[in-house]
């Protein structure tokens, strides 16, 4: 077996070696043009995504903050305080609270509570406080996450 396989090693290098020494022959062949079918499928959002949509819709005038004290906010304390709501919400530790300040003066404080798991949903307590024009306003109540990332002030609770 091993005779073989010496004498079948130069057979296989002269083989190989003729093959190379002719001259390729040209022939031009063009690919078939495929089109694939368009699918319509949905988009899948990244984490980073859903959370800036959801930071985008959460929004204070939707029960966050007292009502007195949303009356006299300006766009401003608003976005101040729709961002500290969101972020203490999504991220902040129990009790630590998160503070926010808008225009002249007006500030706010966001303090949650831990993650309670409510049908199937994840909620949790907070109290937010705006103090404007020398007057504390203070709203508290539960917000849960709803499916599509938004924080939703749930009524009743």
């Amino acid at each position: 077996m091993n005779r073989i396989a010496l004498l079948a090693t130069p057979l296989l290098a002269l083989t190989l070696a003729a093959c190379a020494s002719t001259a390729p022959t040209q022939v031009a062949v063009q690919a078939p043009v495929v089109t694939a079918p368009v699918m319509n499928q949905p988009l899948v959002a990244t984490p980073a995504q859903t959370t800036q949509q959801a930071l985008l819709t959460t929004s204070v005038a939707n029960g966050f903050v007292d009502a007195g004290a949303l009356a006299l906010m300006t766009a401003k304390d608003s976005a101040a305080a729709n961002s500290a709501q969101f972020y203490a919400l999504q991220f902040g530790r129990p009790g630590a609270p998160r503070a926010w300040a808008g225009d002249k003066g007006t500030t706010g404080t966001v303090a949650v509570g831990p993650y309670v798991r409510v049908n199937n949903l994840d909620c949790r307590d907070f109290t937010h406080t705006v103090k404007l024009n020398g007057q504390d306003y203070v709203k508290k109540g539960t917000a849960c996450r709803e499916q599509n990332g938004n924080w939703a002030v749930e009524q009743g609770a």
